[in-house]
Order: structure tokens, then C-alpha cells, then sequence
């Protein structure tokens, strides 16, 4: 699908985009003319023939440090310690080489989300595109859950949950994409 804007200049920040739904929002964001940042386990651009579709600040943000791994999920299962692994079975207590723990995690989205709803005290509907841990560290905090219970949340790809702090009005609501198959957002040991 062709964005009909013109992006030039402006920066898009894809979670989830080197792959599936991700990847074609970063392309299609690409092609109207953003630099696109991708933040992913893997992002597919060595040799790739859309390298030069991403330009200049995916190139910054790796020279910068910005981009923490290119790893598959395989290769990262291969480190000393499965440290994927350990991550899916303990969210909280595997964090990830170079990872951010996930209380800290929480902690940051809960204050980017009060600050949100501060901003918009008339109860304003805003809409927040973030990346599904980032969805199921929030929901955790709503529904008063353990940060060791967020795999048990379901955060399929595109969907959208609702919420109305404090109340959670919906979680995972795919309706709007009939049609399209769509995974389940939590991490799994299974290729």
C-alpha cells in the first residue's frame, strides 16, 4: 500500500520491524520518504536489497550503539546461557544481555502513559503505537498482574487494546483485521 504523504525529512521509529507486519510499515514509511529506525531481535539489512530504503538514521542509530543486537533468536539461544530462553521462561529475572530490566520497563511506560492522560485532561482519545512488551508491561500494571505473568497477556501483532486509566476497556481486539493472519504476540521458544 502507497502512503499518499510526503515524509521527507521526518523520522519513523518501527518496534517489531524487521519482519511480517513490522517490516512492511517500516518499508511503506521508507518509501514516502522518512528515515526509518528499526528496533527488533533482528534487523534484516546486511546485504539486504532494501538497505538503502532505511536511510541515514538506521545508519546513525547502529553507529551510535542504538541497535543492541542483529542476532536471530537462534544465535542468541546459541550465547553462554541461552539467555533467550531464560528470558521467555523468566521475564523479570532473565533479562537479556544489555537489556532493560523489565520493573524498569514498566516503571518508564507508566510514567509515559500518566503523562499522556495528563496532557489531555478533557479524556481526549489518543492513540499510542508501541511494541507488544511494551503493551503487556502496561496492561500487568492495570490489572494489578505480576511482571513474571506478562506472556500470559495476549498481544497479537496490529491489535488494539484500550484502556481508560485506570480501567482496561478491551485487550487484543483484532476485529479490524478480518482477513489478515495475524500471530500471537508473546515470545516463544519454538522457532
Amino acid at each position: 500500500m502507497a502512503l499518499e504523504i510526503d515524509l521527507s525529512g521526518r523520522v519513523a521509529f518501527v518496534t517489531g520491524g524487521s519482519r511480517g507486519l513490522g517490516r512492511a510499515d517500516a518499508l511503506t514509511l521508507a518509501r514516502a520518504g522518512a528515515d526509518v529506525a528499526i528496533a527488533d531481535i533482528l534487523v534484516e539489512s546486511e546485504l539486504s536489497e532494501d538497505t538503502d530504503s532505511w536511510g541515514a538514521l538506521a545508519t546513525a542509530a547502529r553507529t551510535q550503539g542504538l541497535v543492541h543486537t542483529e542476532e536471530t533468536v537462534a544465535e542468541i539461544q546459541a550465547l553462554p546461557g541461552d539467555p533467550y530462553t531464560c528470558w521467555v521462561r523468566d521475564p523479570v529475572g532473565g533479562c537479556p544481555p544489555n537489556g532493560e530490566p523489565l520493573e524498569r520497563v514498566q516503571a518508564r511506560v507508566v510514567r509515559a502513559i500518566d503523562a499522556i492522560v495528563a496532557a489531555h485532561p478533557n479524556g481526549d482519545d489518543v492513540l499510542v503505537v508501541c511494541h507488544g512488551g511494551v503493551i503487556s508491561a502496561y496492561l500487568a500494571h492495570c490489572f494489578g498482574l505480576p511482571l513474571s505473568s506478562i506472556w500470559r497477556l495476549s498481544v497479537s501483532n496490529c491489535s488494539l487494546s484500550a484502556v481508560a486509566p485506570p480501567r482496561v476497556l478491551s485487550v487484543n481486539d483484532v476485529s479490524h483485521l478480518a482477513g489478515i493472519e495475524v500471530g500471537l504476540g508473546a515470545p516463544s521458544l519454538e522457532p
